[in-house]
Parts: structure tokens; sequence; C-alpha cells
């Protein structure tokens, strides 16, 4: 069997909240499931001490546990993925929702997170989670001869770096996956409007209504997103701008400043989920190395 293999990191969580049992089924919310047979050696001593380890990050069963699972790798600890495990599903931890390794035949995952939303200050909700999907072959044309020979760690937090990534025409879907059961669909007009009207400003200054309105009014009230509904926002090449709302297309926009105001939510100076944007530099930077 022909194998492709590339290396992938995703951040982990910082404690150990509880698994349900059908999570272990696949790939944990940071890692693809090439590391999932290393973790296996290691399940049963974890499932014994987690009530100890909840307790205490720094308990030595935490540390000999980590040191078990990554002994042999060099930081950073790379997942190795084949063809044949590609397929496998990426979960968030804290909502459970899983999110395909590949979209379509081209679109690789390179990073997942969390939308919270804070009511009056007082608590916040998770809106949805959300993945972060690029065309690798756009990556390396695109990108590698200006940054092939830096090494993954000095591209992280590079802005020259993550400024290009959402500045080239590279074929990239930011998917949002509800989670919120009482979301509606005004809600994320509205939500859009204020988030996605300031990234139009920042970048393109105060003259941009009417394009923000031709985005917000593709979300009609005829449209339903009850809880596990998925929109999908897709850069196209020439920097044309998709939605889909549940595999349904309801707006399509050609503008490189729209295209390039979403992708700041995400992966920008102030993003909504700051370790989803670093899983995804880290992981844009492993294509340029190939």
């Amino acid at each position: 069997m022909v194998s492709l293999r590339f290396p992938f990191l995703f951040s982990q969580p910082t404690n150990l909240p509880g698994t349900p049992q059908n999570h272990h089924r696949n790939a944990s919310s940071r890692h693809f499931s090439a590391t999932l047979a290393a973790a296996t050696g290691v399940g049963a001593a974890a499932a014994a001490g987690v009530a100890v380890v909840s307790q205490n990050p720094n308990h030595p069963f935490l540390q000999n546990a980590v040191n078990l699972l990554f002994r042999d790798h060099s930081s950073p600890p790379w997942g190795s993925l084949s063809l044949a495990d590609g397929s496998a599903p990426v979960v968030e931890s804290k909502t459970g929702v899983s999110f395909p390794s590949v979209l379509g035949n081209s679109l690789r995952l390179l990073g997942i997170g969390l939308r919270k939303k804070s009511i009056l200050g007082l608590k916040n909700i998770d809106v949805y989670a959300f993945g972060v999907y690029a065309n690798g072959d756009d990556l390396r044309k695109l990108l590698s001869e200006k940054y092939g020979k830096l090494s993954a760690t000095e591209l992280k937090d590079n802005k020259d770096f993550n400024n290009d990534l959402m500045e080239a025409d590279i074929c990239m879907t930011v998917r949002l996956q509800i989670v919120y059961s009482k979301l509606s669909i005004r809600s994320v007009r509205s939500a859009f409007e204020e988030s996605v009207g300031s990234r139009l400003q920042k970048f393109g200054g105060s003259d941009n209504k009417e394009l923000l309105q031709r985005f917000t009014s593709q979300f009609k009230d005829e449209y339903k997103i009850p809880m596990g509904s998925v929109i999908d926002l897709i850069r196209e090449r020439g920097h044309i701008l998709k939605t889909t709302i549940d595999g349904k297309e309801v707006g399509s926009i050609q503008s490189k400043l729209l295209c390039r105001s979403i992708l700041d939510l995400y992966i920008g100076e102030d993003p909504f989920d700051r370790r989803a944007k670093e899983d995804v530099e880290v992981n844009a930077a492993s294509f340029l190395q190939k």
C-alpha cells in the first residue's frame, strides 16, 4: 500500500477532564490516531491514577505517563500519519465534537478549537467547536520558497508567516459545528456583524458596510441551526468566500478583504482560541519541510 507520511502536532489540554468511554475509539482532540498505540500502553495506569492526577498536575504519576508517551520523540513530539490512518477523526475534548482529518480530497485539518461567549461577564458558554483546514499543495507552492528552511518552532508566532497564511491564495476552510442548543441564526448573524465588522474596519477602513451586509445577509431567518449543525466558511482560489450551512451553499463573495477578515477571527493576532491558532501555525509549517 502506498503510504504518505507527514507529522502533525496538536496541543494538549492543561488538565485531565474525565473522558467518556466512546471517545477512546477516536483520536484525542489534540492528537491524530498515530499516537493512540503509545497511549494505549499507559491507558490502564492512567485510569487508576486519574483521580490523584486531577488534584495534583505535578504528581509523579502524570510525569511518568508523559515521559513514557513521548520518550522516543524529540521536541516537538510529532505524530506520523499514513493514508491508512489519515481518515481518523479528531475530537474536541470538551464538547466531544469530531472533525474529519481530511475534507474532500485535499484539505487537511490543521487545528481545532472552541468559540466561547461571555454572558454579562458572569458565565462563558460554548457556542461552537471549529476546525481549520488548508490545502497542503497550496501551502507548499505559495509559502515553501520563503519559509521552507525555517523550522516549525521558528514559524510559531511568526507574524510574517501568519500574515502570508491569511493573505496568500490558499484554499482553506473553517468548519463550525454548533454545540449550543439555543443558538439562533439571528444570533449568528449578529455575532458576525460585530466580529467580522471589526476586522473589515481593521484591515480595510470604515467604508465596508456594504461588504459586511452582503456577508451577514446570507444567514437568513429561514435557516435553522440546531445543535450539531455545520457551517463551512470556505476560501476558494481567487479569494472567493463560499458559505454553506449543513452542506447547502447560501452565498459566495469574491473579496480578499473579507477572506482575510474571516481567517483573522481564528488564526489572527486576537483569535477566538489561541491554542488552536498555534496548532494551525505549527501544522501548516510541517507541510513546508516536505
